[in-house]
């Protein structure tokens, strides 16, 4: 099975527009077409994101909402120490580097992201970085 990292914007993206591709891509995976792959970090980060003032003003995204996302990733997805030696990998937002590092530590088939300094490595040590749509339209050729 297909061993898959998403960056952080795809999950935060699945809550705030639950009918747009992000959230297709995390009902494929609650479909069992891919094996999601996490690290503590990308769980950290989610939660941090999701709980901004702004983004829950905008969006009405509630308490309830995150903890029910992390509990079924923390449940249901395949958790890897995300610690692999990646630093200066993405000079311009290190913080991306913990996708990579999850990815790695995972031996991972694939990285999704919708950021562009991730987009723009297209691969990272022989692991290819797909939009969302690019995996969508994978997915759909693998049925």
């Amino acid at each position: 099975m297909l061993k898959v990292v998403l960056d952080t914007n795809v999950f935060v993206s699945s809550l705030l527009v639950r009918s747009g591709s992000p959230a297709q891509v995390l009902d494929a995976w609650r479909e069992r077409q891919y094996l999601l792959v996490i690290s503590p970090a990308i769980i950290a980060e989610i939660r941090a994101t999701l709980s901004y003032p702004r983004i829950r003003r905008k969006y009405a995204v509630t308490d309830e909402d995150v903890e029910q996302l992390i509990a079924l990733l923390e449940q249901d997805a395949l958790l890897v120490p995300g610690d692999a030696a990646v630093a200066g990998s993405i000079p311009q937002d290190p913080v991306d580097e913990m996708v990579l590092a999850c990815a790695i530590d995972a031996q991972a088939d694939l990285i999704v992201s919708g950021d562009h300094h991730l987009l723009d490595l297209g691969t990272y040590r022989s692991i290819p970085i797909l939009t969302v749509r690019r995996f969508l339209e994978r997915l759909a050729e693998t049925r």
